[in-house]
Parts: C-alpha cells; sequence; structure tokens
C-alpha cells in the first residue's frame, strides 16, 4: 500500500519533523533534482528556509542504466559501489567514460536550474539534503560527502522513505538522519508513492524560482 499520495504531501509531513530537529533559525534545504525538488519545497516553505538544489548524477552500468556504479556529485566528489564493479568487471575506461558523461550533464543541469544564479553558501550552516526516498542511498551519499569538505557545520539527511539498511548506514555518514518510514521488504521508491510521475526539468525550475522569490517567506538565494 502506498505511504504518500505524491510528493508534496510527503514534504509536508517530513516538514513535521525536520522541524523538530531542525531548531536552527535559518538552516539550507538543499533537494537532489529532480524528484527531491517537490518534496524539499514543502520542508522549506514550512522551516521558512533557504531552498537550493544539489546536483548529483548517478553512475549507471552500461545497458543496465538502473544499476548504480556510485555516483558523482557537485564538489568534484565521486562515490563508487566497489564491490559491485569488481562482481560486474566493469574496466576502468568504461567506468572513466559514464563519469564523463555524467560530469558533463551534472554541470549542464546546474547551469539550468539556476538561470545564473550562484549556488547557495554552506559554509557554517546547517545543511537539509532531501530527497522522495533512499534505496541504495549512492547518490545522498556523495552529496552529504561532498558538502563536509564545503564547510556544512551541520548535514542532516532528510528523506519521506528509505530501505530500513540504508537508513541504519546514513547514521555512521551523517550527523543526523531523518526517514519517516522504512517498510520491509523494501523494494523501491516509488512503489510507496500513489503518484510518482517523474519531475520535469520546468517544474524544478518553477519551484526554484518560486521560492527564489520569495514566496511563502522563503528567503531568496539570489540575496545571498
Amino acid at each position: 500500500m502506498p505511504l504518500f499520495r505524491n510528493r508534496s504531501e510527503a514534504g509536508r509531513a517530513l516538514a513535521e519533523r525536520v522541524r523538530a530537529v531542525v531548531p536552527d533559525a535559518h538552516p539550507l534545504v538543499l533537494a537532489l533534482p529532480r524528484g527531491g525538488v517537490p518534496v524539499a519545497f514543502e520542508v522549506a516553505r514550512a522551516l521558512n528556509a533557504e531552498l537550493d538544489v544539489f546536483l548529483v548524477r548517478k553512475l549507471g552500468m552500461p545497458g543496465e542504466e538502473e544499476l548504480a556504479l556510485g555516483a558523482i556529485a557537485s564538489g568534484g566528489v565521486r562515490v563508487l559501489n566497489k564491490e559491485l564493479i569488481s562482481y560486474m568487471r566493469v574496466p576502468d575506461d568504461v567506468l572513466e567514460a559514464v563519469t564523463r558523461r555524467e560530469q558533463h550533464e551534472l554541470e549542464r543541469r546546474e547551469q539550468m536550474y539556476r538561470k545564473g544564479r550562484p549556488a547557495a553558501s554552506v559554509e557554517g550552516r546547517t545543511v537539509v539534503l532531501i530527497d522522495d526516498g533512499l534505496a541504495t542511498g549512492a547518490s545522498m551519499l556523495a552529496a552529504s560527502r561532498a558538502l563536509r569538505p564545503q564547510g556544512a557545520a551541520r548535514i542532516v539527511v532528510a528523506v519521506p522513505v528509505a530501505s530500513r539498511q540504508t537508513c541504519d548506514d546514513f547514521r555512521r555518514e551523517v550527523d543526523e538522519i531523518i526517514c519517516l518510514a522504512t517498510p520491509h521488504p523494501f523494494g523501491a521508491v516509488g512503489i510507496w508513492y500513489e503518484d510518482f510521475a517523474q519531475i520535469s526539468d520546468q517544474q524544478v525550475r518553477a519551484l526554484l524560482e518560486e521560492a527564489a522569490r520569495g514566496n511563502h517567506g522563503l528567503k531568496s538565494t539570489a540575496a545571498r
């Protein structure tokens, strides 16, 4: 049975938990595009927080793109699933080719989503990283590891739904992990939503622009 009607409903539910864990006056909410943006928008609205995106790209196995060899994130961080790479006998040149392709796409999306706005500064701040769910957690792991060298004071990962093992694994990676639900067996993130339609780049831009304009009391990224 689905747990959430859609990502916006999941974001409103998640906001209540995040509010209890993050008492900061001005936290920074970072969404993993694209599915994490509608969730994060609701959390940022509830917290009166600044909203931005943090770009992560999965490194998919050629021919089996859903099989994650790892992920890259803004800031030049790459996290690899070394056991899977070894098991699948993925050659180094193939891995590097996948990384280059996804790095190009990451940079393209970063420019498209922000439309010239600078990335929000994380230095000295509590950062709440949000996605619509965690299965393997590779993308979120890349994001969390990229933030620490940028000076984030505290990193909180918050998702509506996650596999139990992945949620537990993150307790060693970040300062706080919030998983509203950890159903078992987990399957895939999408089965826990009634509506899990793909989010378009246009929808991402619209939500970021609405946040940047200060709608719902959100602090403008462009004003920082």
